[in-house]
């Protein structure tokens, strides 16, 4: 994509006199396990990296090459974390916002702007949010860069932990591999227990153990 298209949106707000802009974008509402990850980036006015765009879209070795990058270059960034018992009591579209609002928060530079990929956030600044907003706009293809390489080294770790469930590969995912090897080795604590596969072999599991 060309650069002045990832720039469109925050060319408009520097004519409208902004220069801080925050990207904010989360990765994980999908998987079974684990935690949704948000991520909040102010960029340098009229930044340009080439390459980047939707975290979906790039490798895992792009994804870690630009995490570096846009970590050391961007005027601030922030991460907010949202953990599975939360996501289950509260949805995952709430969640999500959640981690969003933590993200914002947990930047050192307070915004003038937000552009979010698609999510309403009640704050005390202006929000814009976008659909496709993470191949639209530099500045929230940056925070989903952040966002997806966060997630993904957390569950890395419990990959570490309980390597028989594939998680470094599937990343928590319903993937076929992942849902087999829920059957076999159980439902751990961080599972999305409101979460339909989850929900099902949870309630199957209870059923045997009441039958017996």
């Amino acid at each position: 994509m060309e650069k002045e298209d990832l720039l469109k949106y925050e060319k408009k707000l520097y004519r409208e006199g902004y220069t801080l802009i925050a990207g904010v974008d989360e990765a994980g509402r999908g998987p079974l396990v684990g935690p949704v990850v948000a991520a909040a980036v102010i960029l340098p006015k009229n930044y340009h990296l080439d390459g980047l765009t939707d975290s979906k879209k790039l490798s895992e070795k792009q994804r870690d090459r630009f995490y570096a990058i846009i970590k050391k270059e961007a005027i601030s960034y922030g991460v907010g974390i949202v953990d599975a018992k939360t996501i289950d009591e509260i949805n995952i579209y709430e969640a999500s916002r959640l981690a969003m609002n933590k993200a914002i928060d947990n930047l050192s530079v307070e915004p003038e702007y937000i552009l979010t990929d698609a999510m309403k956030l009640p704050t005390r600044v202006n929000v814009q949010d976008i659909i496709h907003g993470d191949a639209l706009s530099i500045s929230i293809a940056a925070a989903s860069v952040i966002a997806k390489v966060t997630r993904d080294s957390i569950m890395y770790e419990l990959d570490k932990k309980y390597p028989e469930y594939g998680f470094a590969k599937h990343k928590g995912y319903p993937t076929k591999m992942h849902l087999e090897n829920m059957q076999k080795y159980g439902i751990l604590d961080n599972y999305r227990f409101s979460y339909r596969p989850v929900k099902e072999l949870e309630s199957r599991r209870n059923n045997e153990r009441i039958k017996e």
